[in-house]
Order: structure tokens, then C-alpha cells, then sequence
């Protein structure tokens, strides 16, 4: 990331498909007071709470496991038919803060190794370096995450001595490859997680946005057996710099004593050591939206949806114009989301990188980044979500440049 944005910074004008943030779309900021003003409005109507109270909640420390989970739970609820206790929600500093919690409550020593999708995004491989936790890379294939591949990586690493504790996994237009799990995929994933006593983090910050508008149900609302800790983020459907997120974690827990809690509660417990709690202003603007748009992500995101489906769809027209006669280079199709990956006759490294953004005025991000070992030398992920739609026809004509002059 700190070579992306060195990189960025030296070439201001260059065409950027590097990284992975929301469009900038215009903001007001005078709107969020009317979210705040929304949420409090709430908070006395329905919860019967007076301003004093009202006041308390925004201004002061407040509850660790967040004071929206209510609202969070009726929005899993109407958009994903996940339907689970408002208590088993712990409301994060953004999804980022959700696995950190997941993987220190769930891994209890060096024996415990984490699986993940190879490619991966980093954000979980950092966390899991962080807490000095082993990764056990999983072959990702054209359809996500394969349940033989986890099973096989499940074998691998009990036959090392390892207990392998936990899946991380994004079936939805993962990031970087953009890959999507059919729905027998994933019935079979979690028949698997079964099997091999594992958990499952479903990570889902991209399921909203959809090419098709097809949907297939999540892990969650599909597992049968609580598998699954789902981590959800409020940055790609409300506003990234709120820095919420969610994480349900309805699993039961047995005590020394014999009393079931909920893995949300040990979560909680974490969480009171780390960042205390989720900023509670944060949580009312956020809180807010989903208020005013009755507790429905969808409806609120319809404008959102219909900008990344055109720029998706612009970027893979892009990608057939300037390269559908070079037989050297290949795309995949994703069904929706932010990313892509393209397949180079070259290495993409750090070098040619610099190269393209010097040379050809264009910038991407080498597939090798997201991989824990080998892997991805000749690929780079392009992501779509941060252009405007003449920019992506431009970056990609840019691109076929400089493939041309690199090989």
C-alpha cells in the first residue's frame, strides 16, 4: 500500500485503477446533521428515550458491543434474510476491527492456522500477521473457493501437527479477483466447515452491487449449523468515513462455569481492551440512514448500485475494445463488485508498474501483492469503482499501450 501510494503521489495525472475506495461521489456534508437528527428523532419515538437520554448516548462512552445493532439487525434482516438476535451483533470500527476480534477470540495458540483464499485480500492476512496467527493459503478457482480445495488445505495442515480453526472468505466479488460462489458452491462450503470443524468469516462488503442483479443467498443465511461470523461494513454502502461495521457472531459459548454466552459477548470483551466502542456520533449518522430508509441498504443505494454496474460493465467493454485481438492477454467477467484481474504475457511487478505510470500515464496493482506465497506474477487487478466512465475508456486504451512497449 505504502508503494501504491508513493507511486500515486509521483504521478498525480495518471489514469488510476489501483485502489479499491468507493467513487467519490459528492457529499453535503450538512446532511449527516439531518441523519444524527433522524437517529434522535428515533431514539424518542420509538425507543421512548427523552433528550437527556438521547444526548447521553451520543456524546458519551456507549455500549461496547455498539447501540444500532437493533437497527443492523432488521437491515441483514430485509436485505440478506439473515435473521439473527440483535444481541448477537457487536458493532465494529469498521469490518477491519470485526476480524481482528474474530481471530483473537476464535485462535488460542500457535497450533491454529487460519485458511484463506489465495488470492486473499490483505486485510486479513495483515490481521492474522499481527496476532502472529499461521495462513494456510486456499487455490481460489473461477467460482470462489472450492470445498475440496478447503478440505484438502484442512488435511495439509493436520498433517503438520496444526489444527486448522477457521475459513476466511469473501463470496461475493471478492477482492482482488472478483470471483463469485454459485449457491452449490456454498451449500457445499459449509458442508464442509462441518465436516472439518471449522469457522467460517464470510466477509461481504461488496454483495449489494451486483452486474446482473441476481442474487445468490449468503453463507449465513444458508448455514444451518453457526458456522458462519459474518462481517459486514456500513463504507461501501453508506459512507467510508463513519468507519462502522458489524460483525454477527450468534455461535454459543460454554464457560468454565457451564453458562452459555455468545461469541459476540467474547468478541465484546475484546473489544473493551481495544478500542472500547465504536464512536456512538458515528454509529447515530450511520444509524440515521438506515432510519430513514427503513432499515433497507438496498433502497438506499440504488443511485450507488446503478454508478458501479455501469462502470463494471464500461470497463469490461473497454477491455474487449483495446484487447480483443491480443490473444496474449485475458480478463475474467465478474457478476458484480469493484474488481477484475488481467492476465499479462509479462511480469507485472513493482518495476513495471513504475513504468506504466511513468511511460503511459496509467496505474494498476500487481496480482503478487495478495498472495501469501507465489502467485499472480503475471496478473494485475484493475478495479473500476473510483473512475468516471470516459476515465476508464481512456486507462484502458492506456493500458494496451503500455502491454505493447513492455513486451
Amino acid at each position: 500500500m505504502n508503494f501504491l501510494n508513493e507511486v500515486t503521489a509521483r504521478f498525480p495525472d495518471a489514469v488510476s485503477f489501483a485502489p479499491g475506495r468507493p467513487y467519490d461521489e459528492p457529499f453535503d456534508p450538512s446532511v449527516v446533521a439531518g441523519y444524527l437528527d433522524a437517529y434522535a428523532k428515533y431514539l424518542e419515538r420509538d425507543r421512548g428515550l427523552s433528550q437527556r437520554q438521547v444526548g447521553g448516548l451520543l456524546f458519551q462512552y456507549g455500549r461496547t458491543k455498539g447501540q444500532i445493532h437493533e437497527l443492523v439487525a432488521a437491515t441483514v434482516a430485509n436485505d440478506e434474510g439473515i435473521e439473527v438476535s440483535p444481541e448477537s451483533i457487536v458493532v465494529t470500527v469498521g469490518a477491519q476491527e470485526g476480524m481482528l476480534l474474530a481471530l483473537r477470540a476464535l485462535f488460542r495458540d500457535s497450533a491454529d492456522v487460519l485458511l484463506v483464499a489465495s488470492p486473499c485480500y490483505v486485510g486479513i492476512t495483515g490481521a492474522a500477521r499481527l496476532l502472529d496467527i499461521a495462513v494456510e493459503p486456499v487455490p481460489e478457482g473461477p467460482s470462489g473457493v472450492d470445498a475440496a480445495a478447503v478440505g484438502a488445505a484442512a488435511a495439509r495442515v493436520r498433517a503438520s501437527g496444526r489444527r486448522p480453526r477457521a475459513l476466511y472468505a469473501v463470496p461475493d466479488f471478492a477482492n482482488p479477483s472478483g470471483t463469485s460462489m454459485p449457491e452449490g458452491a456454498r451449500r457445499e462450503l459449509l458442508a464442509t466447515a462441518v465436516e472439518e470443524d471449522l469457522y467460517v468469516l464470510e466477509d461481504n462488503p461488496y454483495g449489494l452491487f451486483s452486474r446482473t442483479g441476481a442474487r445468490t443467498p449468503t453463507l449465513k443465511q444458508l448455514d444451518e449449523h453457526r458456522r458462519t461470523i459474518y462481517l459486514g461494513s456500513f463504507a461501501k454502502t453508506c459512507f467510508p468515513g463513519a468507519r462502522v461495521g458489524y460483525a454477527i457472531a450468534d455461535q454459543p459459548v460454554v464457560g468454565p462455569d457451564g453458562g452459555v454466552t455468545l461469541l459476540a459477548d467474547q468478541l465484546s470483551k475484546i473489544k473493551s481492551m481495544t478500542t472500547v466502542n465504536t464512536s456512538p456520533l458515528a454509529q447515530a449518522a450511520i444509524g440515521g440512514m438506515l432510519v430513514t430508509y427503513g432499515c433497507r441498504l438496498r433502497a438506499l443505494n440504488e443511485e450507488r448500485i446503478r454508478r458501479y454496474r455501469e462502470r463494471l460493465v464500461a470497463l469490461l467493454a473497454a477491455l474487449r475494445r483495446h484487447f480483443g485481438d491480443d490473444g496474449a492477454v485475458s480478463w475474467n467477467v465478474p457478476d458484480g463488485g469493484f474488481f477484475l484481474v488481467v492476465s499479462l504475457p509479462f511480469v507485472a511487478d513493482e518495476a513495471a508498474l513504475t513504468r506504466s505510470a511513468r511511460d503511459h500515464g496509467v496505474l494498476w496493482t500487481p496480482m503478487s501483492y495478495f498472495y501469501a506465497g507465489a502467485g499472480g506474477e503475471r496478473q494485475i487487478r484493475l478495479s473500476c469503482s473510483y473512475l468516471e466512465v470516459a476515465e476508464i475508456d481512456d486507462g484502458v486504451r492506456r493500458l494496451r499501450e503500455f502491454t505493447r512497449a513492455h513486451r
